[in-house]
């Protein structure tokens, strides 16, 4: 997963704006960050980001999480492969 400042870059190629204080309500509290990136509450966080922030502030919060869940299933798909090719050479198959 990106830290803030990936994300406030993405944000900034996107829309010329860099959201901080988005992608820092989402990330930069330890005990909240994984309710804050709980899919289930997209509506309800998205509802509340738009209030506050505008509807763009809402896509951006969208491809936040967008973002980091596919920075999470690169990684477990290349631990995966490691993983099989490790055991494929245990058992000598190339």
């Amino acid at each position: 997963m990106p830290p803030v400042p990936g994300h406030t870059k993405s944000s900034m190629e996107r829309t010329g704006k860099d959201y901080k204080e988005v992608h820092e309500w989402l990330d930069l509290d330890p005990e909240k960050k994984a309710e804050r990136h709980d899919i289930t509450k997209i509506y309800e966080y998205g509802s509340m980001i738009e209030e506050k922030f505008g509807k763009e502030a809402r896509d951006e919060y969208i491809r936040h999480l967008h973002d980091d869940m596919k920075a999470k299933f690169t990684h477990l798909q290349h631990d995966l492969e490691k993983q099989i090719k490790d055991t494929l050479a245990y058992f000598g198959v190339k």
